[in-house]
């Protein structure tokens, strides 16, 4: 008998946990389906033969095929359907833009809301996590060598998909922690990092080899990787150089940028009462930018233990970038939003008589122009045009700049022969990922700037396939 099927136009909605109590703990919010929502929402799917899903994937998970399995109740199958595709189902769960990706694409959403793809993939993922003991399949040594630098998405991806091809490879982590953005740039409350580690310590069982502690480019460089016996090279080290303004203010006391702010706070546990690298706790807090690292400093401020927060955005909420479903739990959590809304300069209080130098002074406050929206720029956006005489300030003693990051020139600096953009990004073929540098590969934001995680993901799959394509023909 076929089975039935769910004609709902409504997603079974996801469990939360209630916004007063959310706002002031570090537990994850979203709770995640049970077996019975998982299955009634996999009954939505239609299984479409011509499955456009897939094809806003951009790893091409098979997607009709595990929601199929999830109808069936088997939910192991589910999960290796996915890890043929994704070497990070659980992460991709839920910090992957579903809403303008497969989600976007499905047929359902036509006359409703469109299948919870990404929920049930975070279904899958934690339950193979709470069920299965058996160890990955990777197909027998093929006694090839290859360095992964950086262990972000992109990296952990790259690594994952050599290793089950019979790769010995070595990821080389700056920090401390495995993981890259995934450990210091997204909240535990939105990404749990014990999620993060499952995922590292899957990669570790196929044997994928971690080094924390080394700097590429410092402590070792791209040459020696190749001295030491690399065969090649994937180059994954992110956009960890922040970007800030440029206006007055910006080296007070009390400014951070998302990166440092997120950083001190998820993998330094700045949070805790005795931390050993502080951030400015309480008080009134400025979010510049509208991204969903602007969404996660601002949530993150209030968790440690703001009485006001504000996001500061130039454009109206028509233009906000942050996925809806982060907008939503922030404002439902209290954070105000002052759109249409543009830093000029941060002011601050001395408590010297040199004022020439602002690393003597402490946020106060941050002076504020109105815009409205004028012509569209090159992106199709209207631009933000100031509007004269309406200016004023924002009582505010802590301000995050979360407005991009850019490639880290570290790499670029000490690799000969590695071009890079006007912007730092490092130049590669689109269709493989390689660079200028014979053997040397990069993909994820080192290439974008900072952009998806499953983004980065998909470019780490490029490029491992390039690099096996690469390799087998030597």
């Amino acid at each position: 008998m076929a089975a039935k099927v769910n004609m709902s136009p409504k997603k079974n909605p996801m469990p939360c946990q209630q916004p007063a109590v959310r706002a002031r703990n570090f537990d994850e919010v979203a709770t995640g389906y049970d077996e019975a929502a998982a299955l009634d929402e996999a009954l939505r799917c239609l299984g479409c033969k011509a499955m456009p899903c897939v094809s806003g994937c951009p790893v091409n998970v098979h997607i009709p095929e595990f929601i199929a399995k999830i109808k069936e109740g088997d939910f192991e199958g589910a999960y290796q359907v996915i890890s043929r595709s994704s070497s990070l189902p659980a992460v991709c769960g839920r910090v992957c833009p579903q809403e303008t990706q497969c989600e976007a694409r499905c047929v359902r959403g036509k006359n409703g809301e469109p299948v919870g793809i990404g929920r049930l993939e975070r279904f899958v993922a934690d339950w193979h996590n709470a069920h299965s003991t058996a160890a990955p399949i990777t197909e027998a040594p093929n006694g090839h060598r290859v360095a992964v630098v950086g262990s972000g998405p992109s990296g952990l991806t790259c690594a994952g998909d050599l290793a089950k091809k019979g790769y010995e490879v070595t990821v080389f982590e700056a920090l401390h922690t495995a993981g890259g953005v995934l450990v210091y740039g997204i909240p535990e409350f939105r990404l749990p990092k014990s999620i993060v580690q499952k995922e590292v310590d899957h990669l570790k069982a196929m044997g994928v080899k971690l080094e924390t502690n080394m700097v590429i480019g410092k402590t070792l460089t791209v040459n020696e990787l190749f001295a030491m016996g690399y065969e090649a090279v994937f180059i994954g080290s992110g956009a960890g150089l922040p970007n800030f303004m440029g206006i007055p203010g910006e080296s007070l006391k009390g400014v951070y940028s998302a990166n440092e702010f997120l950083t001190r706070s998820n993998l330094m546990k700045a949070y805790r009462t005795d931390p050993v690298t502080p951030v400015s706790k309480g008080g009134k807090v400025a979010v510049v930018g509208g991204g969903n690292v602007a969404m996660d400093a601002a949530r993150t401020a209030l968790r440690l233990g703001a009485e006001k927060v504000y996001i500061v955005y130039r454009r109206s909420m028509e233009e906000l970038p942050a996925r809806a479903e982060e907008v939503e739990h922030a404002m439902e959590e209290g954070i105000e939003f002052r759109l249409l809304t543009n830093p000029v300069e941060i002011l601050g209080y001395f408590n010297c008589d040199d004022r020439r130098d602002e690393r003597n002074g402490s946020v106060i406050g941050i002076k504020c122009q109105r815009m409205e929206l004028g012509e569209p720029d090159e992106r199709g956006r209207r631009r933000p045009v100031a509007i004269p005489g309406s200016e004023f300030i924002l009582d505010v003693n802590t301000v995050v700049m979360a407005i991009g990051t850019s490639p880290n020139p570290l790499i670029k600096a000490t690799t000969e022969g590695l071009e890079v953009n006007r912007r730092g990004g490092i130049i590669v073929e689109e269709a493989t990922g390689a660079t200028s540098k014979a053997g040397v590969y990069a993909g994820g934001d080192a290439v974008t700037g900072a952009a998806t995680v499953i983004s980065a993901m998909g470019a780490g799959k490029v490029a491992a396939k390039a690099i096996d394509e690469y390799l087998c023909s030597k």
